[in-house]
């Protein structure tokens, strides 16, 4: 995943950044910090990024005032995500610590944080359901939690329309989502299952889109040469991105949740 501020990127990060932005402001806003961006802010929100790698989300969320938290277990990514950090301005503002979802509290504080995000962990951890309990403890009261994960109904198109028909039966119905031995995704999820695992850590679903409907379908010399056709594309998704029937065969499902 790349950067949400980069225009080829956004085809991947643009619905869910676009929905992060909102959840940051009504929460810095709910709770009376409102940050400023730029300079060190006092009393913005505090952020943990389980799995955040190289800053992908965390070095644009702290570009708007936050204080960031990365966990994650690949040193390098760390690493990266050090030098992403200190390149773009908010060094001060983004900390990484090493470490993973079923170890968080080894490493960072129970109950600590505004916002945490987990986007593309539950498709590698061993117990999904524990990361996701984890996740959701690591908030503070009044909290908002960030879920992306593989969506089952854009893998199994996928492999239909590229003529893999058996494949796509297979990973219709495996158990975890897999088309077979060579799929390199360990786990996909439905929207069901997915806000099931949520509201199970307690927490309260506040929204779900289904994020690149079409973007993985589209041919990419058609984006790139075809006059305005990334902006048409951005736009078809955005407003795919919350109609069940798209939902279900998204490439990704992003869910909003609450902590009351």
């Amino acid at each position: 995943m790349s950067d949400p501020q980069r225009p080829r990127a956004s085809l991947r990060t643009a619905v869910v950044w676009e929905v992060l932005k909102d959840a940051l402001e009504r929460r810095a806003k709910a709770a009376g910090r409102e940050p400023t961006g730029g300079e060190a802010v006092h009393g913005a929100l505090d952020v943990l990024d389980t799995g955040g790698g190289s800053g992908n989300f965390a070095v644009p969320v702290a570009r708007l005032g936050h204080r960031v938290t990365v966990v994650d277990p690949s040193p390098n990514a760390l690493f990266a995500l050090e030098r992403r950090a200190a390149e773009a301005g908010v060094a001060d503002r983004v900390r990484g610590v090493q470490g993973d979802a079923h170890g968080l509290f080894d490493v960072v504080e129970r109950g600590g944080y505004d916002v945490v995000l987990c986007h593309g962990v539950l498709e590698y951890v061993d117990d999904p359901a524990e990361g996701l309990r984890n996740a959701a403890a690591a908030l503070r009261s009044a909290g908002t939690l960030s879920v992306l994960a593989a969506g089952l109904g854009g893998a199994v198109l996928a492999r239909a329309l590229a003529g893999h028909f058996t494949e796509a039966r297979q990973a219709l119905t495996d158990p975890e989502g897999r088309w077979g031995s060579g799929d390199p995704m360990p786990r996909r999820f439905t929207e069901d299952q997915l806000s099931g695992l949520v509201r199970a850590a307690g927490l309260e679903i506040a929204a779900v889109h289904g994020v690149r409907v079409f973007a993985n379908l589209v041919p990419g010399v058609l984006v790139d040469t075809e006059p305005g056709a990334l902006d048409a594309l951005l736009q078809l998704e955005e407003a795919a991105a919350e109609l069940p029937a798209f939902r279900s065969v998204a490439t990704q499902l992003h869910v909003l949740a609450e902590r009351d």
